[in-house]
């Protein structure tokens, strides 16, 4: 059991800075559009970051996640 509860709290300690991660980068995003303002260089540079963050993103999350959902 002790086995169990420990890779528990290893999987509860991972998740919280992946979601501590992705609260950041939503906020820097929030910074960055403001910095960019209306400015179309700026804007267009933006939008390229944004777009392989979520490219690397979504490769991340289908290369972790099991085909078959595990069973209780």
């Amino acid at each position: 059991m002790s086995v169990e509860l420990d890779a528990l709290e290893a999987q509860v300690a991972t998740n919280t800075s992946v979601e501590e991660s992705a609260v950041t980068l939503i906020k820097g995003i929030a910074a960055q559009l403001a910095a960019a303002g209306t400015d179309p260089v700026k804007l267009k540079s933006l939008a390229a970051s944004l777009n392989t963050s979520a490219t690397d993103l979504a490769a991340a999350v289908a290369a972790n996640t099991p085909a078959t959902p595990p069973t209780a």
